[in-house]
């Protein structure tokens, strides 16, 4: 987007803004500080909150710390930006955990249908993928980065990038404006939409969270979420580095790995967003799918969904984790195979009967792992060996040393804390003129779409409800 030229330290809107956007009588700089909203943090909610807010009659600037809007969208779903998903409301305030409830309200007024129809609006059309997920039909995430910029065109909102706010200023406890490096801003509203604190090249640094604090906010506990995670075994997992695997399970539980029970594997998942009336008492989370090993631990998709239950039992006590790389069989099942395959190929060796059970990579760490001499034919393997392999394949486990720094997640959990944020208008129950949307709240989701709905979602009715206050004056 192309800013419009304007001063920090008097931002003037041009004779069209004004036309469109207060009487003639009326007409003037005091009116339109009077009628201002500050939208700081150009991201979704960002971006969503200006164009909303200007379209409701208010007078809007738009202030991005970076050189362009909508960085994280451009990055989003690998580029391909994962806008929403097509699953039903109450399955989809699931996916948040128990703070999904304040986005009731929100998710009531503007929706999937309502994010569909305003892009389309824009020329920007959607499917719908596995899982529900909905992408944009071009896969191109600047798609939609575009559209927003042509809303934000179209309801005249000033833009203004490069701009870093430092603060919030207060007179007599209500919103009298923003500080920047550049000088103060008046404006009888400012709207926090500054993302928060992972992926701090798109402008996410937890600008936000520290605004906030310094108003008076709780700040939950910032956590990683959707982030790999970091294993005590690092040499086993270094060399599998690489190895990606495809419909195993992956079970979290309370305590070291040396104490799992195999047993309490759960049959299904259990996690935030299904099914967990199953769960037992030392399984955390458990999940069938993707995943894969990397120089430092485990990643890949069910390891990040499964990351941030993992990081909050770690602050109570040890955590590991099992694979089942064999969930489709049972370990009687499992055992009669691994018996007849030996038996039919008795001459091969350790190594070569491996090889149609694992991954080529992982043949050695088995070897080593088993402590079975990778020639020893397969008539000569004893049973208490075969046992041995048998418990590696429904059981490889490691133990859990912590998540990758909170900068290498893709979202952040905790943020300010929603008892002090209206669900209703996203206004802060502290600051009169104060408005909060998106990450820097503490609400947090599943991959999906989900995130990016709830920055749409509650953007709109930040932007909404500060146009309504400013012209309430």
């Amino acid at each position: 987007m192309k800013n419009r030229e304007l001063s920090l330290f008097s931002v003037e809107r041009s004779e069209e803004v004004q036309g469109r956007k207060m009487s003639s009588v009326r007409r003037g700089h005091d009116f339109q500080i009077s009628r201002r909203v500050i939208v700081v943090g150009a991201g979704a909610s960002g971006l969503m909150a200006a164009g909303r807010a200007a379209e409701k009659g208010a007078c809007v600037l738009l202030l991005e710390k970076t050189d362009g809007p909508g960085k994280k969208i451009l990055i989003s779903g690998k580029s391909r930006c994962n806008l929403t998903n097509a699953r039903g409301l109450g399955d989809f305030i699931s996916m948040y955990g128990p703070n999904g409830r304040f986005l009731h309200s929100a998710f009531r007024r503007f929706f999937r249908d309502d994010l569909l129809a305003f892009l389309g609006r824009y020329g920007v059309g959607t499917k719908v993928e596995r899982g529900g997920r909905i992408f944009p039909v071009s896969d191109d995430s600047a798609d939609v980065v575009r559209a927003f910029q042509r809303y934000s065109n179209e309801q005249l909102v000033e833009v203004h990038t490069g701009a870093d706010v430092t603060g919030i200023a207060l007179r007599d406890g209500r919103i009298e404006g923003v500080r920047t490096e550049k000088g103060p801003i008046s404006a009888r509203a400012v709207i926090l939409a500054t993302g928060g604190a992972t992926w701090p090249a798109t402008g996410s640094t937890g600008d936000g969270y520290r605004i906030a604090a310094t108003l008076g906010h709780t700040v939950t506990k910032l956590r990683p979420a959707l982030v790999p995670l970091v294993v005590a075994e690092v040499e086993r997992a270094r060399s599998m580095q690489g190895v990606s695997l495809r419909n195993v399970r992956l079970t979290a539980f309370r305590g070291e790995a040396a104490t799992i029970d195999p047993a309490l594997t759960p049959a299904k998942d259990i996690g935030r967003g299904l099914d967990t009336k199953r769960r037992r008492s030392s399984v955390i989370e458990s999940r069938m799918g993707e995943m894969l090993f990397t120089h430092f631990g485990v990643g890949g998709p069910i390891t990040l969904l499964m990351s941030l239950s993992i990081i909050d039992a770690l602050a109570e006590g040890p955590v590991s984790v099992s694979i089942d790389l064999k969930p489709a069989l049972g370990v009687d099942a499992l055992r009669a195979r691994l018996q007849g395959d030996f038996d039919r190929s008795g001459k091969r060796g350790f190594r070569n009967l491996l090889a149609g059970l694992l991954p080529r990579k992982m043949i050695e760490p088995f070897i080593e792992m088993t402590g079975i001499p990778p020639e020893r034919p397969g008539h000569q393997i004893t049973a208490g060996e075969r046992e041995r392999l048998l418990f590696l394949l429904k059981s490889l486990r490691f133990n859990i040393k912590g998540p990758l720094p909170l900068t290498s997640a893709i979202v952040t959990a905790g943020g300010v804390s929603l008892k002090e944020i209206d669900p209703r208008t996203m206004a802060s129950r502290l600051v009169p003129g104060l408005f909060f949307c998106g990450e820097v709240m503490d609400i947090d989701a599943d991959t999906g779409g989900y995130n990016l709905q709830a920055a749409f979602s509650t953007g709109f009715v930040a932007g909404e409800e500060a146009a309504a206050m400013v012209q309430g004056f």
